[in-house]
């Protein structure tokens, strides 16, 4: 029999990664009479808890924490089999939860520090946080205020800061850091690999899409390059053009500044998570994919970071997607084999949304249907 690995992300806006597992591991089980194994994974941003109980099982903690402006959500995180914990940024930070009232320049991680706080204090010696899908530029500032880190101004009043005082940040003190957090292993999932600052920065590529208007952005952005020399100056930390430091508003940064984190694709984290090269010695086919492949996929997605592995042990590799576009050369180089896109309609995205499950299933069974005329069934 032959054996499929499924291991997609969401498609934003529209499926899960659970929903697309449970889908096209249908038609590929129908069709091909495989067995197929579901790994839905998410690489940093929204859904990577859930995605990572899926996979290897755990539990959900639920909790009331500070909102990106202060005010009380309900949010969660996951306590992983092995000791470790998965923290969205998302969950507390998110831009769905500042919908229709963007301010970038107040808005704080403080409310993810909570969460941090509430896993260590449940016993998790690993952090594996996602840095997907923030509403803040704070440079983490917030979530490490609720961890103990003291943040002073020039009149050497505590505050804490928020994207648009940065600039005010005279001294940063971290003797007072949780004790808790003493020896935790701390990983930060970035799902790109931008730098603080500067053209290809936190506040330049990511603050438009937070409400920031041309010059809020040079705000963010010199409030970040700021911050950053303090860090060097009285933590030792370079930061500057760490890759993947402009994650999520700059949290990439200062985790790895003020707590010592290690930055890596958020793919690269969820695949050793799931025991994925495991997964591929018995395997005859991968099949990927997520809701747009494009030039930003090169940068740490999902779809390429599947691949890379899959090339590594020989395993061939289908990519079933929302919309597909540019050169797919770089995807192909990378460990793609082929790359088809499950609209079947020429239309605008709001209609295309409310097709995509019967979409994605037509698609996977076409895919299915190949591979077993050219003989590639039971």
């Amino acid at each position: 029999m032959k054996q499929i690995v499924l291991i997609p992300d969401s498609f934003k806006g529209t499926m899960s990664s659970a929903e697309v597992c449970a889908i096209a591991g249908e038609a590929f089980a129908r069709e091909l009479g495989a067995r197929v194994m579901r790994v839905p994974v998410a690489d940093g941003g929204e859904g990577s808890v859930d995605a990572f109980l899926q996979a290897v099982g755990g539990e959900k903690v639920t909790l009331t924490v500070s909102g990106p402006f202060g005010e009380p959500v309900q949010a969660g995180y996951g306590l992983l089999p092995g000791g470790a914990a998965a923290v969205e940024t998302a969950a507390a930070a998110g831009l769905p939860l500042a919908e229709g009232r963007l301010d970038v320049l107040r808005a704080t991680t403080y409310g993810v520090g909570q969460l941090v706080a509430h896993a260590v204090g449940r016993g998790a010696r690993k952090l594996i946080v996602g840095l997907g899908g923030s509403a803040t530029n704070d440079g983490a500032c917030g979530l490490a205020a609720a961890l103990g880190v003291r943040f002073f101004d020039e009149s050497g009043r505590a505050f804490v800061p928020a994207g648009g005082t940065l600039g005010r940040v005279a001294r940063v003190d971290v003797s007072g850091l949780l004790p808790a957090l003493q020896g935790v292993e701390i990983v930060g999932m970035c799902d790109i690999d931008n730098p603080l600052c500067g053209a290809q920065g936190a506040a330049a590529v990511f603050g438009p899409q937070k409400g920031a208007d041309a010059a809020q952005v040079r705000v963010l952005d010199d409030g970040l390059r700021h911050l950053a020399q303090v860090w060097r100056r009285d933590l030792g930390a370079d930061v500057l053009e760490l890759p993947g430091g402009g994650a999520a508003g700059g949290m990439g940064a200062g985790l790895a500044a003020m707590l010592g984190a290690k930055l890596q694709p958020g793919i690269d984290t969820v695949l050793d998570t799931v025991g994925f090269d495991s997964l591929l010695q018995t395997a005859d086919l991968v099949v990927t994919g997520e809701g747009r492949l494009d030039s930003q996929s090169l940068r740490g997605k999902v779809v390429v970071g599947v691949a890379r592995r899959a090339r590594e042990a020989g395993v061939p590799v289908v990519a079933l997607c929302g919309d597909v576009d540019g050169d797919l050369a770089p995807a192909y180089a990378q460990g793609v084999s082929a790359v088809f896109s499950i609209n079947r309609i020429a239309r605008d995205f709001s209609v295309l949304r409310t097709r995509c499950r019967q979409d994605l299933a037509a698609t996977a069974t076409d895919v299915a249907r190949l591979l077993r005329a050219a003989g590639w069934g039971e």
